[in-house]
C-alpha cells in the first residue's frame, strides 16, 4: 500500500514540475527519500483518536450507547484516518504541521459525517 501511495504521489510531482521544468535523468538511487509513513501513520492514528474523543465532550456519556451499536462503522475510519496521514505525510514531503493541520481536518470532518448521518442530528 506504501508502494502505490508513493508512486501515487510522485506521479503527482513529476507532473507538477514537468511544467515548471524539463526532468534531468538521473540514476534511482540518487533520488531515495526519506520514508514519511511513520509520521503521517502516527498522525493519522492521533486524529482519528481525537476525534473520537469529541463527541463524549459534546455529548456527555449518554455517547457510549450510541457507540455501542455503530462502532463497526467507527472502527471502519481507523485503517482510513492512518492512510490518510501517510498520503498526506508523503504528499507534503514530512512537514510535520502541514500534515497534521490538513489531516486532522479530514479525520475529524470524516467522523463527524459519519455520525451525523448514523445519529441523525
Amino acid at each position: 500500500m506504501q508502494a502505490l501511495l508513493s508512486r501515487l504521489v510522485s506521479r503527482i510531482r513529476v507532473e507538477n514540475t514537468r511544467y515548471q521544468r524539463l526532468a534531468q535523468v538521473t540514476d534511482s538511487s540518487d533520488n531515495e527519500e526519506p520514508s514519511y509513513s511513520m509520521q503521517g501513520g502516527f498522525i493519522g492514528f492521533v486524529f482519528y483518536w481525537l476525534a473520537l474523543a469529541i463527541p463524549f465532550l459534546v455529548y456527555g456519556s449518554n455517547t457510549l450507547f450510541f457507540l455501542l451499536y455503530t462502532w463497526p462503522f467507527f472502527l471502519a475510519l481507523m485503517p482510513v484516518s492512518v492512510l490518510i496521514g501517510i498520503a498526506l505525510s508523503m504528499f507534503f514531503r514530512g512537514n510535520w504541521f502541514k500534515t497534521s493541520v490538513t489531516s486532522g481536518i479530514c479525520v475529524i470532518s470524516m467522523f463527524w459525517t459519519v455520525f451525523s448521518f448514523l445519529s441523525g442530528w
